[in-house]
């Protein structure tokens, strides 16, 4: 697993960016799959998921994910919850101690939020939909509304697909000059006409700091790029594989 070095060191936290390494699927879920949205076998899921909790000092049914719709929506979690009832949003922030929140991601931002002295912590999935429309911001909001304080949030980005790997078509980029002709900085030409790169971290980390906030940590890391070390839906979906793992972020508050 991975961590952010501005996370690790603060108190009462604990958190983790998951690689695929360490787990027990098989094949193209190879190994440390956590995503109940997969084909993957269900018991193989779960015992992969009960490593994280572990690694995250919780147990199984504590470490909740939701079912992820690349929206702005938050969902505070006051109570745990299980796979089947899972709540649709995109982001999750608590206070509560020893419950473990994340996202799952296969390409999209993986973003960890803490204010450790308020003892409020978020994590959110930023595709590239959920970022244009505000769910950074939201997730932000919705920490605040639990008594954080945003001049005191600490954010940390990780293993995401990068620049030099994502590329997108004219629709695309018009929907992001439609919201704000600034974003065209966002955007270079590929090598197909028409066609251009896309910065989703670059975009993500202007996002983090128009909500005011001021720690940021980008861990650098592509997805798409170490086909070894991370799951990528991209790249699957370039190669044929008839599906993907997906990686589990994580954040906890302990005692």
């Amino acid at each position: 697993m991975l961590q952010a070095t501005s996370l690790a060191t603060a108190p009462r936290l604990r958190h983790a960016f998951f690689t695929r390494s360490g787990g027990v699927s098989q094949g193209v879920y190879a190994s440390l799959n956590g995503g109940v949205g997969s084909s993957d076998a269900p018991d193989k899921v779960a015992e992969n998921r009960a490593r994280m909790a572990a690694a995250l000092g919780v147990s199984a049914d504590r470490l909740l994910t939701p079912y992820q719709i690349h929206s702005p929506d938050v969902i505070v979690a006051d109570e745990p919850w299980t796979q089947d009832n899972r709540p649709r949003a995109d982001a999750i922030v608590t206070r509560l101690p020893r419950l473990a929140i994340g996202v799952s991601t296969a390409d999209c931002g993986p973003l960890l939020f803490a204010d450790s002295e308020a003892g409020v912590i978020g994590a959110a999935h930023a595709g590239w939909r959920g970022a244009l429309t505000g769910v950074i911001e939201a997730t932000v909001a919705a920490m605040e509304r639990l008594g954080a304080d945003r001049s005191n949030i600490a954010a940390a980005l990780g293993p995401t697909i990068r620049q030099q790997n994502y590329e997108v078509g004219p629709e695309f980029v018009e929907r992001f000059l439609a919201a704000d002709r600034s974003n065209s900085r966002y955007f270079r030409p590929s090598d197909r006409t028409g066609h251009a790169m896309f910065d989703l971290t670059g975009y993500i980390a202007e996002r983090v700091q128009r909500a005011g906030i001021e720690q940021f940590e980008d861990l650098g890391l592509c997805t798409y790029a170490e086909p070894d070390r991370f799951f990528s839906y991209r790249r699957t979906t370039r190669s044929g594989e008839p599906d993907y793992g997906r990686h589990i972020n994580a954040i906890a508050l302990v005692d």
